[in-house]
């Protein structure tokens, strides 16, 4: 394997480039692939297979990206390769109406006590049910989704690595950002809440609003009395969501897996 790369690109900015990024991005590289695929495993072939595509291919990066962001177009590449269908896969994403709880008389909560024992046990066990909503997300949401939350790409810098709309991209995150909070809720207790406040256009609007903050992580709230409490609650699922995501973003190569990769450099 070390002869074929060096025979199809074996230049030292080359290895110099990729070294580097392996330090930079391998990790990330490698949380991408564990939500993605959901093993260990497939998790290090996918970060094999990218960093290697990447070495044979090094003379076609033209620079119009950043490194980084050619890098991750590869892995998308890769993934779709490696794509089985998971057992529980959708072929759709369920409406906003299948989405969100309105109508219903009684909605998911959070425990007052945001570091308590309780939340806590809440939290593990909604990480472990957000985690199992990546992995069966039909693939043209899984990406952006993981993309966006997990490795910390812009919706534009996403546009560039998947070649598709940014529009695009923003409603597809929004869908499966929406997704993961309903399988977020299966691991909370529910309560009863008053009515709809306001009509389903201003929910509607004001979901929008919060969508847009998470996109450009932003730490906002919404001024005092604005919200109604089925509103309140929403969003504080939607926090929480956002919140498991940034844990699931820390990923970490194993000391095997990147001596492999540099010594495949060498």
């Amino acid at each position: 394997m070390v002869k074929a790369a060096k025979s199809l690109n074996g230049s030292e900015p080359a290895r110099e480039a990729l070294t580097q990024l392996i330090e930079t991005q391998g990790g990330r590289l490698f949380a991408l692939g564990m939500r993605f695929c959901g093993s260990r495993e497939e998790a290090e072939d996918l970060v094999q297979e990218t960093f290697m595509q990447a070495y044979r291919n090094w003379s076609q990066f033209e620079g119009r990206s950043s490194a980084a962001t050619w890098l991750y177009s590869i892995a998308w590449r890769t993934c779709q390769n490696f794509h089985r269908k998971k057992s529980g896969e959708p072929d759709r994403l369920e409406s906003l109406d299948e989405l969100l709880p309105f109508g219903e008389a009684r909605m998911a909560v959070l425990p007052d006590d945001a570091d308590g024992p309780l939340t806590q046990a809440l939290r593990a066990e909604g990480r472990r049910e957000i985690e199992a909503a990546i992995v069966v997300l039909p693939i043209e949401f899984r990406m952006p989704l993981i993309l966006k939350e997990i490795v910390g790409f812009s919706l534009a810098e996403i546009a560039g690595i998947l070649d598709i709309k940014e529009a695009t991209v923003k409603t597809r995150v929004h869908r499966a950002r929406l997704r993961l909070r309903k399988a977020l809720e299966t691991a909370l207790p529910t309560k009863v809440v008053p009515a709809p406040v306001y009509s389903r256009q201003v929910c509607l609007d004001l979901l929008q609003a919060k969508q847009e903050t998470l996109d450009r992580g932003l730490d906002f709230e919404f001024p005092d009395g604005m919200l109604c409490d089925r509103c309140s609650e929403l969003f504080a699922t939607m926090d929480l969501t956002q919140g498991v995501c940034e844990d699931l973003a820390r990923g970490e190569l194993s000391d095997r897996l990147r001596q492999d990769l540099l010594a495949q450099f060498s």
